[in-house]
């Protein structure tokens, strides 16, 4: 039987409390004007437990769900559907929660142990004619873009699975120029391993190459970067451990004494011909872009934290007295320098996440960014876990400007997606799309800017009566359905 969510964990309630329904809407209510030139979808990806979970429940434990705005001849139609893993099958079939977070073994039932079902909750992309659901433990899971359903009797893995080396990131990296994706997978040997698995697919997806990187300790490895001769892959203190959640203490895990070490490894080489890195504790969920300069350096812009957020200290004791705050910073390599260092620049004062830019330019210098921005608030709510990211920001980062949009006090603005004007269109030359929750209706908006006039507000709203929990990450696949 289906038992009710605790009531105490932050991420259960308020604008992280899960749905219980899957909806339909094919027009929503629209104020201002949908540019009729924005022809395709937004896809959303997101923790949205089916059931309570067994044991502590942590965000990015719960099944995913995709939200998708069509938008076509000014017109949005809104669905969303939980993404059907075995998991999220059996439990529906048995009707309550079998599973801990991040499969943990006191609390998991061992048939989803036996099924070793991924979430697919974290992102979606499209890639070679496939939609493709995404968390970073576990293949693809290919979805159809109009009905959001499985895709075929192996919801994808017979595509990617029985050919991988290792996990399948949820960030990989399309080059604009090739086609071709890049990806990675930490943890590549099984729970809490080393390895790293290094692996390309070409643009009809089929894989190129797949290597094995042994890495320095077992982390969680988010996110990566790519540019035209390099795979860069940092490997931070956020530790992992079989031997610790066995002795009943957490499974990822903050230890900044490990440092921080990021690995180099040619696009045109192999991981035989990796350089290292190393840098003081840190931790970046996501960088914006990456590139390299005329001589050579290689340049990525990050959001950076101080210390590991959302994970506690080996113990189970927090790492801080309140949550910590992402910055954006530029980090410059110089590979051909002796010394084992990189510059550091702080770009921006202001907390944030979830930065974007405009993919064509994705491993070329570029101008234009976006962040989900904010600061902590603290009325009456538990601040360690509640970064208000109730504003956006653009970064035109020639002139070193910025501009802000900022909702209402307690709504938030999920991550900003950049959308051309046409494929030819000048960078930052689009629209800037986002989804807010409006905190007093308790429901969410889908808001259109001018991608770099966004402090002029949405040039267009589309309006639902229903609210898109908290989420990650998505994409656009431009088109009709």
């Amino acid at each position: 039987m289906a038992k009710a969510f605790p009531t105490g964990n932050p991420f259960l309630r308020g604008y992280y409390a899960p749905v219980n329904t899957e909806a339909d809407a094919a027009h929503l209510h629209i104020t201002g004007e949908m540019p009729k030139e924005l022809c395709g979808t937004l896809y959303r990806n997101g923790p949205n437990p089916q059931f309570a979970c067994r044991g502590p429940y942590h965000w990015f434990g719960g099944d995913g769900m995709i939200h998708a705005f069509h938008i076509e001849n000014g017109n949005v139609s809104y669905k969303n559907r939980w993404v059907r893993t075995p998991k999220w099958k059996l439990e529906n079939w048995e009707g309550e929660g079998l599973s801990g977070s991040f499969g943990h073994p006191k609390y998991t039932d061992p048939r989803v142990m036996a099924l070793n079902s991924t979430l697919a909750n974290t992102n979606i992309v499209w890639h070679a004619g496939r939609l493709l659901a995404l968390e970073e433990a576990h293949a693809p899971f290919s979805l159809d873009p109009a009905s959001l359903m499985p895709v075929g009797p192996d919801d994808g893995y017979e595509t990617y699975g029985k050919k991988l080396c290792g996990p399948f990131t949820a960030h990989p990296k399309v080059d604009p120029a090739t086609g071709e994706m890049v990806f990675f997978g930490y943890s590549a040997k099984g729970r809490a391993s080393r390895e790293i698995s290094i692996q390309v697919c070409d643009a009809g997806g089929a894989i190129t190459r797949a290597e094995i990187l042994q890495g320095p300790y077992a982390s969680m490895i988010h996110d990566f970067a790519v540019t035209k001769n390099w795979i860069v892959v940092p490997v931070f203190p956020l530790t992992a451990s079989l031997d610790r959640v066995m002795a009943g203490k957490p499974y990822f895990a903050w230890e900044p004494d490990k440092g921080t070490h990021i690995a180099f490894i040619p696009r045109n080489g192999t991981v035989a011909d990796v350089k290292w890195v190393t840098a003081p504790a840190s931790y970046v969920f996501h960088p914006m872009n990456h590139y390299e300069t005329a001589d050579g350096q290689v340049v990525i812009d990050v959001m950076k934290y101080d210390v590991a957020p959302l994970f506690p200290r080996p113990d189970g004791s927090p790492t801080s007295e309140h949550e910590a705050q992402a910055r954006l910073f530029r980090w410059t390599f110089d590979l051909s320098a002796k010394t084992n260092t990189f510059k550091e620049e702080q770009l921006d004062d202001r907390p944030g996440e979830f930065p974007r830019f405009d993919e064509r330019f994705c491993m070329s210098d570029y101008r234009h960014g976006w962040i989900v921005s904010g600061n902590v608030v603290d009325a009456g709510r538990d601040a360690r876990h509640d970064t208000h990211h109730g504003g956006l920001t653009h970064y035109d980062l020639k002139t070193g400007k910025s501009a802000n949009w900022t909702a209402g006090p307690r709504d938030r603005f999920g991550e900003p997606i950049f959308v051309p004007r046409s494929d030819s269109a000048a960078e930052g030359d689009g629209w800037l799309l986002s989804v807010q929750y409006v905190a007093d209706e308790g429901r969410s908006d889908l808001c259109v800017f001018e991608a770099t006039d966004i402090a002029r507000g949405p040039i267009a709203t589309a309006h639902l009566s229903a609210r898109v929990p908290a989420g990650f990450h998505g994409n656009w696949r431009p088109g009709p359905l």
